[in-house]
């Protein structure tokens, strides 16, 4: 759990303060900020993050140093020459980190923003913390790591409901063009539910243990209510401070009760009958889902601005919002409201605001079609009395000038405009009474107040009414100088449409249409009408489900003219109900269809219509589904070239157009609701944009299950012209989600972007890529993605069309031959008696005419637009087995999430397994904005498999602070599982894993390779998977984070796979592999309740195969205090048990390890037999049982050429430690470290190395442990270590440390320094008690460019280190290393002789080998193997890992 938080009041900063803090360089190569500025004047408080239970860096800036009157502060216009005038007002004058204006990322502080809540549930500012990794967010959203700042809740009830406020600086003014965005990471669990999954209106959390599926759909929150009527009757008032309002009581319309204003904030409990207060919505206990809301209080009330939507997933999400014009000072308030018992957090982060100020003056010379404003600037003239103060003194909206304009605000009536009679209908409302459901516009837009009114069409969930409501003008004279101005809210359902129109004789002609989600905002709207005939102006409004589309502040221009004699325009009777019921659509050629099969990429209407405007078009015939959702001075519209200016774009095509609404925003087209999609959709485009860097087009997706919108292509402008075709990646979704076409230029600068001709390919759901199958790449003929035919020319050779559904609904075909096909969902109820077989067809043939006849193993071509190739079909089913040297094989990239898996070569951090120089898959986390919590590699659907399959694989896991890497299996209907886990760095060193897919009956099952975002540096690889038939054999290494690893437990009251926090045996309270009470081990209970006196207890391996002469069987082990009984190790070979190990006490309640060295003759097992000795509460438990190639080495002595001998970096995140990779001599660019190691002296020896250059903000040590020692009176360390760190940097030493019960001593140091070579140092080791050996890598200061290396540690006991007879030159701390260097000289005059002539004839007495491996160039201290122990076999040159 999060430690508590404690908010201590901050000081503001003195005004006038020198700037003596800049911002600080950003890290090139980390992306992370540097050290914080000191904040010697102390103007920001310390305060205790709840999330990462540490205390707060300071921050420091310099607010108003021009002394700027107050009027001038917090408006968005910088008039001090450093923008501190604009600094702690809710943001600051820039990010360092985002690079933007007017922004509080919370990297330097709170910007002002401040707690106002009344309760212990409240706002702190904090950040994540790899400790409490799975209970909220992962990182920050700025910096995208731990290291980040972010505004957290903290502390909400468990029994009542609750509201944490948070609440801004005054801020003076904002222009009508003002937008306000932020990003939010919503958290946390309800009590119960689902097991102690978490939820987040959508999200769950997920330890990295529990195999659970990640549900999207949320967990619903009990909800408490009044426990006498039920209803909300209790509500909480906030009174903003004196200094920011006029001096008044508060009123309320909702609310029967005054509220007296006094100095400060006050917090008033205020019964109301209408359930609201102070324009703060009440009834927040109603809700069944916590709810984030951001307002706005000016004047004399409270409006909202924009509030989540009802669903939400996993990861960040950002909000966007409109506050529109405000000529007075006002205040933000973001709040938290949530039921009891669900213990929402909610982190807030990156708070932007974009073009907020107004207009400085100046005097401007304005075009043929511009106004000047009274301020000196020029405004297109269609923008004066349009309901909008543009100009930001209002003399665009003076009354004289617009007099001769009609404006119906609906304040009071109707106006002239006529609602027509039926259902649904028009209705006059405000928002007061209207209430706070998501949709319903917050305020109108004549006066921005919640009392104002507007006309509004309700959603249509509950009646089912399909039909328009219709408003109607008065009958106007024909004209050509006719325009409308009016403001429109669609919000809440992305099928809600808004279209204008006039009618002549009863005609209906459509100028403009809105359709979809335009956001909680009113958004303006101008159309033009030209008619030699008199006209009715029509507007007519359909809403969606939970939608409402709402208008406001109609305004004809002065050339509509109504008409003085008796009308003779009628409307067109009101349309009847339609064909189809109201979740039914209407095909073409008769008929109806379920609204969820409309766009899902396969034909159900007979004519196939219900696909033809699903966003797949030319542009030639329309929008082709495409519509226009923009809300700024751009928007998206079909256009046609006059003549063709390139070979981009040709006849009609979608184009950047100059847009009518109010605010300075990107334009926005999207698709109608589409999906469900398969793992292989894609959608490709054509496109052209001219723009300066400053323009982009983007392609993201909008999925409605998940209230998520991922990024899917990007393009910036580079100053020329740019296009072509691209394949977008748009991968399997749920139904429903939305393509979003986004584009911004500047048109005023000759600028354009356009796309064309799209197509969606690969998209039905059962679709899978031909190269994701056994056969040969290429395409199967008959149907393009959408449906419609493929337009292919006759194929001159035998070809085959296969049917939709392959493989997912496919079964199995074990050999060539006829058989069983595939069938799609159509092709069941059509032809749900008979099998479905591949249509083979005859050279000139084409699809439809083809027999159904063919086997497999029969040669065919593949059709157009691919190569004609023979090829044959032997296998349908998705390929596992894949090396990635082509392409993914039968895997394909999960495209939710911002965090991927990349196919490359390398990109620094090695090369490939297959060849060394080819392709692999590879994640990393460094990536820049990559914020997903996880990354996943998926495989196809698969057919059942009646037996076990064993699916082997080559990983790597490197770095100093990775993740988790899982193996999932997916079976279908079933919670996923995993099968496979490691977490950690490995060392840049290929590793080979495997896992038993368990036979699954009936089920399909998919198969997925995740890798966690729970470490930020380092990076994970896969290559040369496998999937063989038969179950795997004994696994070489094992966690028991996956599962027990076929090790078997005899007897019921035996060993069990537990962790401390679910495990129902006494056991150790963290695991050995994760160091957290989450991970598991295997334990046995030895009270003689569970296992009596002299019973036993066993642990079976299986059958481990010989692959060297010797190998070594290490595990780790840990005993209770009293009583533990008595653990015993066996090997057993053909039949005979032999005991290699007894173990009965152990100092200290850590894990120790053990080892043995077996030289099998064939097949061996391992026994781990537990006896019990008749205590209380005794235990024996076990972990990482690793089983290698090679003796046993001694305690803590390595050469690390197999592995890292039980040396170990801790993984506890709350040592903000780094960890020591192990590697070979190849060069990485990522990992830099020297070029040979010690053991060998060539590129192909390993050690363990650190890059110094990591640490940081993050971490200031890395330390490399070894296992636990047994107490020393005379022994000797010995190492061989290599630094190369640049003097100017030199702020940061290597020491070895001794750790033991009675603390920690440092016996040895050495500071940072450049490369002498390898260095070796002989270290006297004494320690009354238990102890652990630690290299820590440490720095007081940073950057700290550089590497450490260590190699050949040899660690002895009993003879003390001046029993060498050579030792090597050792370097100690710089306090004695001069008087050491001056006492070696003399004792070196009078030994010289000595050692010269004894030193060569006592090496090749103890039978050393007399040469010594090649070196580098640079200085040695001594050979390598000058002190090597004489009971250690020199072996030939290892692989590299080979272990599971």
């Amino acid at each position: 759990m999060p430690l508590r938080a404690q908010r201590i009041p901050q000081q503001g900063p003195k005004p006038g303060s020198p700037d003596e803090c800049h911002l600080q360089d950003t890290c090139a190569l980390c992306h992370l900020p540097r050290a914080p500025c000191p904040d010697p004047r102390g103007l920001f408080s310390p305060i205790v993050s709840p999330v990462a239970g540490t205390i707060l860096p300071s921050g420091s800036m310099v607010v108003n140093s021009c002394r700027s009157a107050a009027e001038q502060l917090c408006n968005f216009i910088c008039d001090c020459s450093n923008c501190s005038d604009e600094n702690q007002c809710g943001y600051l004058r820039g990010s360092a980190v985002l690079g933007t204006p007017f922004t509080c990322d919370f990297e330097e502080g709170d910007c002002g923003w401040q707690d106002v809540s009344t309760s212990a549930y409240r706002w702190v500012r904090g950040r994540a913390s790899l400790a409490t990794w799975g209970t909220g967010p992962h990182s920050d959203h700025t910096v995208g790591t731990d290291l980040g700042w972010f505004m957290v809740t903290v502390s909400p009830p468990a029994k009542t409901m609750a509201t944490a406020w948070l609440r801004s600086p005054v801020m003076r003014e904002a222009a009508a063009t003002c937008e306000i965005r932020a990003w939010y990471h919503l958290s946390g669990s309800g009590e119960g539910a689902h097991g102690g999954h978490g939820w987040a209106s959508g999200y769950q959390t997920q330890g990295r243990d529990d195999g659970g599926a990640v549900g999207r759909d949320g967990v619903i929150c009990p909800h408490g209510r009044d426990r006498a009527t039920g209803t909300s009757t209790w509500v909480l008032a906030i009174l903003l401070a004196s200094s920011m309002l006029r001096k008044q009581s508060w009123r309320d319309p909702g609310v029967q009760a005054l509220v007296p204003r006094a100095g400060g904030a006050q917090f008033v409990p205020v019964p109301s009958a209408k359930g609201h207060v102070l324009g703060l919505p009440a009834g927040l206990n109603q809700t069944e889902r916590p709810l984030l809301r951001l307002a706005m209080a000016y004047k004399d009330e409270v409006v909202g601005l924009w509030q989540s939507p009802e669903r939400g997933g996993e990861g960040w999400h950002q909000l966007v919002a409109y506050p529109g014009r405000i000529a007075e000072r006002f205040q933000l308030i973001f709040s938290l409201t949530q039921p009891p018992t669900c213990r929402a957090e909610l982190v807030l982060d990156d708070i932007i605001f974009r073009n907020c100020g107004l207009q400085e003056p100046g005097q401007q010379v304005c075009g043929a079609e511009e106004s000047r404003c009274s301020r000196g600037f020029c405004l297109a003239q269609h923008r004066f009395c349009d309901g909008t103060d543009d100009c930001g003194d209002g003399s665009d909206e003076d009354a004289t000038w617009c007099k001769s304009f009609t404006l119906c605000s609906f304040e009071q009536n109707l106006c002239s405009w006529e609602v027509a009679a039926g259902q649904p209908a028009w209705e006059r409302n405000t928002s007061l009474n209207l209430g706070t459901a998501y949709g319903i516009p917050t305020r109108d837009h004549s006066n921005n107040s919640r009392a104002g009114f507007f006309l509004h069409v309700g959603s249509t969930s509950a009646t089912g009414a399909s039909s328009p409501a219709r408003l109607s003008s008065p009958t106007f004279q024909a004209t050509n100088s006719c325009s409308l101005v009016l403001y429109c809210h669609l919000h809440g359902s992305a099928t809600s449409r808004l279209s204008i129109s006039y009618v002549t004789n009863s005609t209906k002609h459509l100028v403009r249409e809105r359709t979809g989600d335009l956001g909680s905002c009113w958004v303006r709207e101008r159309v033009d009408f030209n008619t030699t005939e008199s006209f009715k102006v029509l507007i007519e409004g359909v809403t969606g489900s939970m939608g409402t589309v709402a208008i406001d502040d109609l305004i004809l221009s002065p050339g509509c003219v109504q008409e003085q004699e008796k009308p003779l325009t009628t409307l067109l009777n009101q349309a009847g109900a339609g064909p189809c019921a109201a979740e039914e659509v209407a095909c073409d050629s008769g008929g109806c269809i379920a609204t969820e099969l409309a766009c899902d990429f396969a034909e159900t209407c007979a004519d196939g219509s219900d696909e033809k405007r699903c966003g797949a078009t030319t542009f030639e015939a329309g929008a082709g589904g495409w519509h226009d959702v923009s809300v700024g001075q751009l928007r998206w519209g079909v256009q046609r070239a006059a003549e063709p200016a390139d070979t981009f774009l040709i006849g009609a095509f979608l184009a950047l157009q100059a847009g009518e609404g109010q605010m300075v925003a990107a334009a926005r087209a999207r698709t109608p609701l589409l999906g469900p999609s398969g793992p292989a959709c894609a959608m490709e485009m054509s496109y052209r944009i001219h723009s300066s860097p400053q323009g982009f087009l983007t392609i993201s997706v909008v999925d409605h299950t998940t209230g998520t919108t991922h990024l899917a292509w990007h393009m910036q402008g580079h100053g020329g012209t740019a296009g072509g075709r691209v394949h977008v990646p748009l991968g399997e979704r749920t139904r429903p989600f939305q393509v979003e076409l986004l584009g911004l230029v500047d048109l005023q600068d000759s600028a354009s972007a356009a796309i064309d001709n799209v197509t969606f390919v690969q998209c039905h759901l059962d679709m899978v890529p031909p190269g994701a199958t056994g056969m040969a790449s290429g395409a199967w003929a008959g149907r393009t993605a959408m449906g419609g035919r493929a337009p292919w020319p006759p194929c001159p050779q035998r070809w085959v069309m296969l049917p939709w559904g392959l493989p997912g609904d496919c079964h199995p075909v074990p050999s060539p031959g006829t058989g069983p096909w595939c069938r799609s969902p159509r092709a069941r109820a059509e032809h749900a008696s008979s099998p479905r077989t591949p249509a083979w067809g005859e050279p000139g043939e084409w699809g439809r005419g083809a027999e159904e006849k063919g086997h497999l193993g029969d040669p065919f071509a593949f059709g157009v637009p691919y190569p004609h190739s023979l090829t044959t079909v032997t296998s349908l089913r998705p390929a596992l087995s894949c090396n990635f040297e082509r392409d993914m094989c039968g895997w394909y990239q999960d495209q939710s999430s911002d965090f991927k898996w990349v196919r490359g070569t390398g990109q620094g951090q090695g090369s490939d397994h297959t060849t060394g120089s080819g392709y692999f898959m590879a994640v990393d986390p460094t990536a820049p904005w990559s914020r997903g919590q996880r990354a996943q590699l998926v495989t196809y659907r698969q057919e059942p498999i009646a037996a076990p399959h064993c699916l082997s694989f080559w990983y790597r896991l490197a770095g100093p602070q990775i993740g988790t890497l899982n193996l999932k299996l997916q079976l279908e209907g079933v919670e996923e599982t995993v099968l496979w886990t490691r977490r950690g760095t490995q060392g840049s060193v290929w590793h080979r894993g495997w896992a038993t897919l368990p036979a699954t009956g009936r089920r399909q099952y998919r198969v997925a390779f995740e890798a966690l975002r729970d470490g930020f540096l380092g990076d994970m690889a896969l290559d040369d998977l496998a999937l063989t038939a038969g179950p795997c054999g004994a696994e070489l290494s094992c966690s028991f984070e996956a599962g027990a690893c076929g090790l078997a437990a005899s007897g019921q009251r035996t060993w069990l796979r537990q962790s401390n926090g679910t495990g129902t045996t006494a056991g150790p309270p963290a695991d050995h592999t994760t160091g957290t009470a989450t991970g598991h081990y295997m334990v046995v209970s030895t009270g003689r309740d569970s296992l009596p006196a002299g019973h036993a207890a066993a642990l079976t391996s299986q059958p481990y195969q010989p692959s060297a002469p010797a190998q070594c069987l290490a595990f780790w082990y840990q005993l209770s205090a009293r009583t533990p009984g008595f653990l015993g190790v066996f090997v057993e070979q053909s039949g005979v048990r032999r005991k290699v190990m007894g173990i009965s006490t152990m100092e200290g309640d850590a894990w120790h390890r053990g080892h043995v060295t077996v030289r099998p003759d064939g097949d061996w097992q391992a026994i781990f037999e537990a006896v019990g000795a008749g205590g209380n509460h005794g235990y024996i438990a076990l972990d990482d049982l690793h089983v290698s190639d090679g003796a046993c080495p001694e305690p803590a002595s390595c050469d690390f050429e197999w592995d890292m001998c039980g040396w170990s970096s801790p993984l506890d995140p709350h040592l903000h430690s780094f960890a020591w990779g192990w590697k070979s001599g190849v060069p990485l660019a990522k990992y830099p470290s020297p070029e040979q190691d010690h053991t060998l002296g060539t590129r192909n020896g390993h050690y363990v190395h650190f890059d110094t250059s990591v640490l940081g903000p993050g971490g200031t040590t890395a330390r490399l442990e070894s296992q636990h020692l047994p107490a020393a009176a005379d022994s000797c360390l010995q190492f061989w270590y290599h630094m190369d760190i640049p003097e100017h940097l030199s702020c940061g030493e290597l020491r070895v440390m001794l750790h033991s019960v009675a603390g920690q001593r440092t016996v040895w140091t050495m500071v940072g320094h450049r490369s002498q070579g390898w260095q070796g140092s002989v270290v006297p080791v004494q320690s009354p008690s238990e102890f652990q050996i630690i290299f820590e890598v440490t720095t007081r200061r940073w950057p700290m460019e550089g590497t450490v290396s260590l190699d050949d540690i040899v660690y002895s006991t009993g003879r003390g280190c001046h029993s060498s007879q050579e030792v090597p030159m050792e370097e100690k701390s710089s306090g004695s290393f001069v008087a050491e260097v001056v006492l070696g000289l003399l004792l070196a005059v009078i030994t010289l002789a000595l050692v010269a002539a004894g030193g060569w004839y006592w090496l090749k007495r103890r039978g050393l080998v007399s040469g010594t491996p090649a070196e580098s160039n640079t200085p040695q201290g001594f050979d390598n193997i000058t002190f090597r122990d004489d009971k250690v076999i020199i072996s030939p040159v290892p692989k590299e890992g080979d272990e599971n």
